[in-house]
């Protein structure tokens, strides 16, 4: 026999780990897993954890001053927590109503006229809308504490009863401050000199372009309800109203878009620009609000005028389907969205359709915000027809009328 061949058995290599390998590993890993902890924990604070597993309706909506809904923070969190995430094109509310909405989930206009424009049409051609109303915020007129002063020694304005040495809130005598303008008086007429300022221009409002905007819309009715001792007589066929609108047309500065009204009364510039502007009181509260918890005092310079007659404003938020629809009643049931809604300077609605006065009441004084006299500030007057508002806006805005013939407005 031969010699025998032996074959030594191969040998797989073993690696050592190193001390200095586990750590290498432990340096990558640990700061991965602290990252996803800590966003599970936020998620489970916020109350979102399951929200990577759950589907997320994106509805797109378009509106006007109500998008500072949407769009704050706090508002959009507690959505999210509800499956919701909202888009919003922003433009003014009676843009919202004559242009065409095809695309839009739901659309939220600021007040009852682009509201009614809406549903009309839409009801009309069979379409689906339901209309939900969660807040409603009244149209003011901000303006600067040396101007109030100066209305007030004129005896155009009055300082709210209780509200001290440095008030935020006047009472307008809108007849009178009207005649004003109707005068072609100048501030420096009046006396605003002797309250600090320089400004020789004509005493005027600025508001948004009434083509676009409820807020302006809205305050062409004020106007044209209040000037000339017109008492009720809300113009009621095509021919009053065309003459009322003739005669106010002088008395209204307009042509601003409406995001940019608030915008530049904030601004710098705003005291010498814009002495007067017409927005809504939710803005103003909003603004305070933040004012104070950035500074720890209110921005005492900036006030607000409340016209002795008043239209409150309906904002309507129209769902155009089924899914936007519970949207909209989750805005208006939900306590949180609620709460937030008041937060943001809203009056929010009880079931009824009547204003909770109280929880905003509530809500100034926690935030030390001074609480303007509510009731008197509630108090409203009819706005004209729909057919007979929008002649009005035409003839003063010189844009073409929106078409009521399909939902029979008129």
């Amino acid at each position: 026999m031969g010699e025998r061949t032996v074959v030594e058995e191969p040998r797989l290599p073993v690696r050592s780990t190193s001390l200095w390998a586990e750590r290498g590993f432990l340096l990558v890993s640990l700061p991965a897993l602290a990252l996803a902890l800590i966003g599970i924990a936020l998620l489970s604070v916020s109350g979102n954890i399951l929200l990577p597993f759950q589907r997320i309706v994106t509805l797109e909506g378009k509106m006007a001053s109500k998008r500072e809904f949407f769009e704050d923070k706090e508002v959009q969190r507690l959505l999210l927590k509800h499956h919701y995430k909202i888009h919003i094109t922003g433009t003014g509310s009676r843009e919202v109503a004559i242009r065409d909405i095809s695309k839009y989930d739901f659309v939220f206009p600021s007040g009852q006229p682009a509201g009614d424009l809406i549903t009309d049409e839409r009801a009309a051609a069979g379409q689906y809308n339901k209309v939900h109303r969660p807040f409603v915020s009244p149209i003011v007129l901000p303006t600067y504490r040396a101007y109030a002063e100066t209305l007030e020694a004129a005896g155009l304005a009055a300082r709210q009863t209780g509200s001290g040495d440095k008030p935020l809130y006047y009472t307008l005598n809108t007849k009178k401050f009207l005649d004003e303008i109707n005068n072609k008086r100048r501030w420096s007429d009046i006396g605003v000199r002797q309250h600090g300022i320089t400004n020789t221009n004509r005493i005027l409002v600025q508001s948004p372009d009434v083509c676009d905007s409820n807020s302006a819309g809205t305050y062409l009715a004020l106007v044209a309800f209040t000037w000339r001792g017109n008492g009720d007589d809300v113009p009621s066929n095509d021919k009053a109203a065309d003459e009322r609108a003739r005669a106010v047309k002088p008395l209204l500065e307009q042509g601003m878009p409406a995001s940019d009204v608030f915008r530049t009364y904030l601004s710098p510039e705003g005291k010498g620009i814009a002495p007067v502007v017409v927005a809504y009181e939710h803005q103003f509260f909003t603004y305070q609000a933040q004012y104070k918890a950035e500074k720890q005092k209110l921005d005492s310079d900036r006030v607000l005028l409340y016209p002795d007659s008043q239209f409150v404003t309906q904002p309507q938020f129209i769902a155009l389907n089924k899914e936007s629809d519970k949207l909209g009643e989750l805005i208006t049931m939900d306590p949180e969205l609620r709460q937030r809604a008041l937060e943001l300077g809203f009056r929010i609605l009880d079931p009824t359709g009547q204003v909770e006065g109280d929880r905003l009441t509530e809500f100034l004084q926690q935030r030390e915000i001074p609480v303007p006299s509510i009731q008197k500030a509630d108090t409203h007057t009819s706005m004209p027809k729909l057919r007979y508002l929008e002649r009005m806006i035409s003839i003063v805005g010189e844009c073409p009328p929106a078409d009521l013939s399909a939902g029979g407005s008129g």
